[in-house]
């Protein structure tokens, strides 16, 4: 049987941490709503301590969206659990979210709290989150860049207290698939063991641009939920891609062996309707989403493409809700990809027009680039003008 992997979307809190994205609650609403269109197990709806709108925000995701699990960060602070279960009640299935950082650095610098104090924190907090409901999870903050022993004994302790979910953030990025992996391995081993009601998470973020390979790794170490956000936005250069590690697990299950509950084709709305929200562009060469991901400009590309679209693509475009491939007419298309942009327009020229009209098309697209629908059909007309000119010149002479 294959093994599912949870999908836990931190869209809404660390996707909105991401500088100059503030989401009121409606837009809130609204992308949780896709969100649980798109399938996600999880949405983490936001951080109700931070403000009386993120408050606002969590509390009406927590009554208004069915489906997904609803989650809430909070420290391990009691006002902040407190905060987060006054948000989240009233979801059918409330998830509370505590951390802690354990690395050195933070402890020392922004905790100003000793090893043992963090492990007692972490042991209240868990305790607290527990009374409230059955569904907690427990991250060390930093723990890539903390005593792997230490965060061991926090995660047991943890476990101990009552959370189910152990999640394991790179939170700075500064992990690599090698000893992310072998992290993750040793909290499989050591920390869930043989329980079946405990789930190791992976959070990374992509300072160093791997993100998605070190979610990756942990899934073949054995972490069974990934966390991230839909066009990999948050803090810094921003979080796991949701919709890239779903399609990696779609298309390579082979490498992977596990899948996940999510409706791909709801992706490339779910990716639109974020962007616009947020105000974040999505970069024309992102990985599933981006402008390009199935667009194909070189003559060998496109003639492939026309023939058999997976000589040159991977995933279908369709099944993640794009219209379909993308062929794009610039100075490297060649003849085979002209001419299907001619018949999509219904136009059908003699041969010798045809090349007269590819040859002025590769003439604007060295200036341009890409060459429109519009600039191709006034290259066409220019063409047959001449082409009935030249008739016309010859006609006379007879």
């Amino acid at each position: 049987m294959t093994e599912h992997v949870r999908i836990f979307d931190s869209t809404l809190r660390d996707g909105e941490q991401a500088p100059g994205i503030a989401l009121d609650p409606n837009q809130k609403v609204a992308i949780a709503s896709q969100l649980a269109r798109l399938g996600v197990d999880i949405i983490e709806a936001g951080f109700p301590v931070a403000s009386a709108g993120d408050f606002e925000s969590v509390s009406r995701i927590a009554k208004e969206i069915d489906g997904p699990t609803i989650a809430a960060l909070a420290r391990t602070e009691p006002g902040d659990i407190d905060r987060a279960w006054d948000a989240i009640r009233f979801s059918n299935d409330p998830r509370i979210h505590v951390f802690i950082a354990t690395s050195p650095i933070h402890m020392e610098h922004k905790l100003r709290m000793s090893p043992e104090e963090v492990m007692s924190a972490v042991k209240e907090g868990v305790e607290r989150a527990r009374g409230y409901t059955a569904n907690v999870e427990y991250s060390p903050e930093d723990a890539t860049r903390s005593d792997p022993d230490f965060v061991m004994a926090v995660c047991q302790a943890a476990v101990a207290a009552g959370a189910t979910t152990i999640n394991i953030p790179d939170t700075v990025g500064y992990g690599t698939p090698a000893d992310y992996g072998a992290l993750i391995s040793r909290v499989v081993h050591e920390v869930k063991g043989d329980r079946d009601d405990v789930i190791v998470s992976t959070h990374c973020h992509n300072d160093l641009g791997l993100a998605v390979a070190n979610s990756l790794a942990a899934i073949e170490a054995g972490a069974r939920q990934v966390e991230g956000a839909i066009n990999g936005i948050g803090e810094r250069a921003g979080n796991t891609s949701i919709e890239e590690v779903v399609m990696a697990i779609r298309v390579r299950g082979d490498a992977y062996g596990v899948d996940v509950n999510v409706a791909t084709e709801e992706i490339y709305e779910t990716s639109r309707m974020v962007s616009e929200e947020t105000g974040y562009p999505v970069q024309y060469n992102k990985a599933v989403v981006g402008r390009n991901a199935f667009a194909h400009e070189s003559g060998i590309h496109q003639h492939g493409v026309l023939r058999e679209r997976t000589t040159y693509e991977i995933m279908d475009p369709v099944a993640v809700g794009k219209n379909g491939s993308s062929i794009v007419i610039g100075k490297h298309s060649g003849r085979a990809a002209f001419k299907h942009s001619l018949d999509n327009m219904g136009i059908d020229l003699r041969d010798k027009d045809f090349e007269e009209a590819f040859g002025r098309m590769k003439e604007v697209a060295d200036t341009s680039g890409e060459v429109s629908d519009a600039q191709i059909k006034s290259i066409v007309d220019e063409v047959v003008a001449d082409i009935e000119t030249m008739d016309g010149v010859a006609a006379s002479f007879e």
